[in-house]
């Protein structure tokens, strides 16, 4: 078995088989610029393996993810530049892991938040436990959805429900995102790991050349009806979000109202 250095992810390959896991989970595996830099190197590594034919992308403890670490973000963020590039560093990951060579299947349980959410739609395939609860705030907390998560979105549940979910921020669970067409599988909670091992036992059996070419031919397929590449603006909308006066007064009501609960 070999693995990567990593701080916040653990990253190994076995064979045909490689597992990404996000390892914060006493944070409930938040994406800080540093998770989505390293997420960006595990999908480089692994490219550098061929032999790996299938990657499980979950997280640790109680939750998938609870989507961008904003506090990093802001730590981060030290000149106009230096904004920039943290608020681009989502769009860097999903582009990254969308196209890794090998096929990657998001293990999802607890929460799966914002980035989270983003993250797993750029996984080739998605199996969630049925208590899975998936919600995307960022309006709520007056920044845009960004790191493609708007095209990736429309691709796998459409405009209507993409507008709905977002504007609306409303959580939803498991039983909708499979219904809307986002979720390939949904189990109990119980049966997660045994759903996934079927899963990634079947794809490691066959061929990689027949894998990769049909995951290339949708994504081609897939790129030309909703086109991701132009994200690259998200960082400048989300940039300019977080000095919108407006924007601020959102944010602050709904933390407010959060620390009511």
């Amino acid at each position: 078995m070999e693995s990567l250095e990593s701080t916040t992810i653990e990253v190994t390959a076995d064979g045909a088989r490689g597992a990404i896991t996000l390892n914060r989970p006493e944070k409930l595996n938040p994406l800080s610029t540093v998770a989505l830099e390293e997420l960006v190197a595990a999908a480089r590594w692994f490219d550098a393996r061929p032999t790996v034919k299938v990657v499980v992308v979950s997280g640790n403890g109680r939750a998938f993810s609870a989507g961008a670490d904003l506090a990093a973000f802001a730590a981060a963020a030290d000149g106009a530049g230096a904004i920039r590039e943290a608020a681009d560093a989502g769009r860097r990951m999903a582009e990254a892991v969308e196209a890794m060579r090998a096929v990657t299947v998001a293990r999802l349980h607890g929460h799966c938040i914002g980035g989270g959410v983003v993250l797993a739609a750029a996984c080739d395939l998605r199996v969630a436990a049925d208590d899975t609860r998936f919600s995307i705030p960022e309006v709520d907390l007056g920044i845009p959805l960004a790191w493609g998560g708007i095209p990736r979105l429309v691709r796998e549940i459409g405009p209507a429900l993409t507008k709905e979910l977002v504007m609306t921020c409303r959580p939803f669970g498991a039983a909708e995102a499979k219904a809307a067409g986002f979720l390939n599988r949904v189990v109990p909670a119980a049966e997660l790991d045994a759903e996934v091992e079927e899963l990634v036992g079947g794809l490691a059996g066959r061929s990689a050349l027949t894998l990769g070419g049909t995951k290339r031919q949708v994504n081609a397929v897939t790129e030309g009806m909703v086109v991701t590449a132009r994200s690259w603006n998200d960082a400048d909308a989300l940039v300019t979000a977080v000095h919108d006066a407006e924007s601020q007064a959102c944010a602050m009501a709904y933390l407010e109202r959060i620390s009511r609960r």
